[in-house]
């Protein structure tokens, strides 16, 4: 397996099976569904698990799709969420992400790849695949907000939800600003 099979597909109500797939039954990290940056804390948590899966179905069924799937050799693997930071009212809320300028971006707000295919060099090839869908959707820059891991140490499935900053890098993105040590924003024109 190379990460150079890696492609990507828009969620859709008519491949969601293939969203549920790749998020397991606990919906990625503790029932998220990826529903994080889309709700308040308080809404998050009252919806979690069986809520928060009902409402990213919802948006399965709008335009723009709330993300792409990431497939293998045809077998989906990986979910990223991605679209104008407006989408996500928590990221624009939030401190530690604000936004550097108000330029129209496309958010990249979370990467998830299923815990067997960890490991093997797919999330560079994940964002660069987000990266052509935006372009080809409009968009001229493209942001990340990952974590950028203590030298030794692992980010955990709750921090590494919006990817790890050497991916990013891998991908051709640039650090734009840190507003804390572990935290860069990263983008890439597009």
């Amino acid at each position: 397996m190379t990460r150079d099979k890696l492609t990507v597909r828009e969620l859709t109500i008519e491949n969601w099976d293939d969203f549920e797939a790749v998020m397991g039954r606990n919906g990625g990290s503790r029932g998220c569904w990826c529903m994080h940056w889309r709700l308040s804390i308080a809404n998050f948590m009252d919806h979690k698990g069986e809520g928060n899966r009902r409402a990213m179905r919802r948006l399965a069924k709008d335009s723009p799709p709330p993300g792409l799937i990431g497939y293998l050799a045809g077998e989906p693997i990986a979910w990223c969420s991605l679209g104008p930071r407006a989408a996500y009212p928590r990221l624009e809320r939030s401190p530690v992400v604000k936004a550097v300028d108000d330029d129209g971006a496309c958010a990249i707000t979370c990467l998830y790849i299923q815990r067997k295919q960890r490991g093997n060099g797919l999330l560079a090839g994940l964002i660069k695949a987000a990266c052509s869908y935006a372009a080809n959707s409009g968009y001229d820059l493209i942001e990340g907000y990952p974590i950028e891991p203590t030298r030794g140490k692992r980010a955990g499935s709750d921090t590494a939800m919006t990817g790890i900053a050497s991916a990013f890098r891998a991908a051709g993105f640039d650090e734009v600003a840190r507003p804390r040590k572990d935290r860069p924003i990263m983008r890439k024109q597009l």
